[in-house]
């Protein structure tokens, strides 16, 4: 009796040991803080020329991937809801209007990566690439002189991504990361007793911190 439970606890010893790796067929859950620096530009396609500017913002960033052998993985990118406040300056009478209007986005991500280094390495960092999807929701007005706002919902771009993750016990993990992709929406609004329309492009750096968790 006294062996069995001995050979059990042996194998169940081993069995964590082989667990602690990045395999086919495990799975790695990351979660931390991750900030969209989001690097845009805009350009007014009515007669008054308005200047869009989005400001950074940072929520929890949650990721999960699919190692399909031991060197490829499937990642998938979510966050909670980013929310970023949105300044404007009207550049022929040089006026500035600081959080003119504020809108939300949920940027879910699909992607291939390649990790490198042997599945028990005590660091792998990797690369991936794939297809960002950028949701846009509750488009507002933060100031009165601008109205009737409207923000094109939808948006798809490629993504690229970079990170490594370091061992720090078994099936545990300290990982960052980063992700490069292309946006694109447009702005509708009144403002001046005018109608306006401003396409906006973003080319955010996205940055992560946090844990990696291995099953």
């Amino acid at each position: 009796m006294k062996r069995s439970t001995l050979a059990v606890l042996l194998g169940s010893m081993l069995s964590i040991g082989v667990a602690s790796a990045h395999e086919a067929g495990s799975t790695i859950f990351r979660m931390g803080g991750i900030l969209v620096n989001a690097n845009s530009n805009s350009k007014t396609t009515t007669p008054v020329d308005i200047t869009l500017d989005v400001r950074d913002n940072a929520q929890l960033g949650l990721t999960a991937t699919y190692m399909v052998t031991d060197n490829l993985g499937v990642e998938l990118l979510g966050a909670t809801p980013f929310s970023h406040k949105i300044d404007a300056t009207v550049e022929p009478l040089g006026v500035s209007i600081p959080n003119a209007v504020k809108v939300k986005h949920l940027p879910p991500s699909l992607y291939l990566q390649y990790y490198f280094l042997d599945k028990n390495a005590g660091a792998r960092p990797y690369i991936g690439a794939g297809v960002n999807y950028t949701r846009f929701f509750n488009a507002k007005s933060l100031n009165s002189a601008i109205t009737d706002l409207r923000v094109k919902k939808h948006s798809v771009g490629p993504v690229v991504n970079a990170g490594i993750d370091i061992k720090l016990v078994d099936n545990v993990y300290l990982n960052t990361a980063l992700w490069y992709t292309h946006i694109k929406t447009k702005a509708n609004f009144k403002a001046l007793g005018a109608d306006h329309e401003v396409k906006i492009k973003l080319d955010p750096l996205i940055y992560f911190a946090g844990l990696s968790y291995r099953f």
